[in-house]
């Protein structure tokens, strides 16, 4: 559906954009995740029309979009502030850009009448822009993008302003409602969590470039750089003092750990002096008393951090230069270990990946 090709975009002396390429596929929920400024909403903009590349090409269903204003284009956006018009209601707000259509009085209020059942929001035709719910005003802002019948839903960080819970609830609802409807959907974040539940595919990116492309559960398990890997929710980086790679394996000694073996996540390693090995939170457990394991390590809790259904402990282990974070369920009392105790820990066989640094 959309295809861009070696897209540069500058500002003056800074370039946002750094020669991007990157397929999205027709139909699929697509996320362009990465830290404020790196140019994730400018790639946005550019595919809406709303700015131009410096260079490069961005084709919608294989036409140029070259010169084409938002209004010619066969997408629409949903902005982070909404922008739902106060003096006007649910309906005449969503109804808004069909006014140029000039479609008639019937179709258009049978379009609307349509969007506001997509959204689930039916019976608030007649109510006033300002006296929404901030998820009535996600969803009517929806609803106005969705009526114009585009083929690519733009959309900039459109849950950033909900609290926690609706927020996720939200995140159900928008991936429902992209199923339901099965046009393409591009989304800007910044919230990992958000791009892991809702995505496709997703596009990790940092200072103007595409880090890497990936289904959520393959960009997770298997991040291309200890960059994409620290900000995809957390890792574990360690020191080795014996590193082998073999293909896509590698062998490794690791100071208070021991031998281990693991996988290549990434590309291949050209610097092995620079390869850094990570293994996530959740894939080092607790050896509890009474319990017994194949390998064990003895570790040292500095920090604890208390998240209700489970909690995130920060140990020292003996020859590691990083402490390193475990994260248990509540269930056999991790919660209750006090800073300063030494534990017992041990991990999945499988869960080591090496990556270059």
């Amino acid at each position: 559906m959309i295809e861009i090709r070696n897209v540069d975009k500058v500002f003056g002396n800074f370039r946002a954009l750094d020669t991007l390429n990157a397929s999205i596929r027709e139909g699929e929920f697509f996320s362009l995740l990465g830290p404020s400024g790196c140019g994730k909403t400018t790639l946005l903009r550019m595919i809406g029309g709303f700015d131009e590349p410096t260079s490069g090409e961005i084709l919608i269903g294989g036409q140029d979009m070259a010169g084409k204003p938002p209004n010619l284009r066969p997408t629409n956006m949903v902005f982070q502030s909404y922008a739902i018009f106060p003096h006007l209601n649910v309906s005449e707000n969503i109804a808004y850009g069909l006014k140029r259509l000039k479609l008639g009085r019937s179709e258009e209020e049978k379009r609307v009448k349509e969007a506001l059942a997509q959204v689930e929001l039916s019976n608030l035709g007649p109510r006033m822009g300002n006296q929404l719910s901030g998820g009535q005003r996600q969803r009517v802002a929806l609803a106005r993008a969705l009526v114009m019948r585009p083929k690519v839903l733009l959309l900039d960080e459109p849950l950033s302003a909900l609290d926690k819970n609706l927020r996720e609830q939200m995140q159900v609802e928008l991936r429902h409602l992209q199923r339901q409807i099965g046009i393409t959907f591009v989304l800007v974040t910044h919230d990992q969590y958000e791009a892991l539940s809702m995505s496709d595919r997703i596009a990790v990116m940092f200072s103007g470039q595409i880090a890497q492309i990936a289904e959520p559960k393959e960009i997770y398990q298997n991040p291309a750089t200890r960059k994409v890997a620290d900000f995809l929710g957390g890792m574990n980086f360690l020191t080795a003092s014996e590193l082998a790679v073999d293909g896509r394996q590698f062998r490794a000694t690791l100071p208070g750990i021991g031998a281990i073996t693991g996988h290549l996540s990434g590309k291949e390693i050209t610097d092995p002096a620079s390869a850094i090995i990570g293994i996530r939170p959740e894939r080092l457990r607790i050896v509890w008393e009474g319990e017994t394991a194949d390998h064990i390590v003895t570790a040292r809790v500095v920090d604890r951090n208390y998240y209700g259904e489970m909690t995130s402990l920060m140990v020292a282990i003996d020859g590691q230069a990083e402490e390193i974070s475990v994260v248990e369920t509540n269930d056999f009392g991790a919660d209750d270990i006090p800073v300063g105790s030494v534990i017992r820990i041990t991990y999945d066989r499988d869960a080591f990946i090496i990556m270059q640094g």
